[in-house]
C-alpha cells in the first residue's frame, strides 16, 4: 500500500510565535499547531476524553493540560500522559518550506 502526503500552507512562520498556537481547519479536522522554541507540532484539537478543545488549554513545555478536566499530552506524539484521559490525540506531520508552515494530510 502506497502512502503519500498532501501538504497544505496554513501560516506564516512569523504568525505562530514561539509559545504561541494557532487553530485551523483542514478537511474535516480541527488542528491546533504549537510553535515550541522555533519547532512546529500539530495535533487534533479535541481533548481524547470529552471533545473540548485542546488549544485553550494551558501549555508547559511540550505538555498541553486540557482546560476542562487536566489530562495531559505529549503534543510531540499525541500521546496521553495523565488521566482521565486514556487515549492519545491524533497527530499531524509538520514542516517548514519558505518560510511557511505545513501540515500534512496522509492518503492511502
Amino acid at each position: 500500500m502506497s502512502v503519500t502526503i498532501d501538504w497544505i500552507s496554513v501560516a506564516a512562520v512569523n504568525e505562530i510565535a514561539p509559545g504561541d498556537r494557532l487553530v485551523v481547519e483542514i478537511g474535516r479536522d480541527w488542528v491546533v499547531i504549537f510553535n515550541v522554541d522555533g519547532q512546529f507540532y500539530a495535533l487534533e484539537d479535541r481533548c481524547s476524553h470529552e471533545d473540548v478543545p485542546l488549544s485553550e488549554g494551558a501549555l508547559n513545555g511540550c505538555e498541553i493540560e486540557c482546560h476542562k478536566h487536566g489530562a495531559t499530552f505529549d503534543i510531540t506524539t499525541g500521546q496521553h500522559l495523565t488521566p482521565p484521559a486514556v487515549s492519545p490525540v491524533k497527530t499531524f506531520p509538520v514542516r517548514v518550506e519558505e518560510d511557511l508552515v505545513q501540515i500534512g494530510k496522509v492518503k492511502r
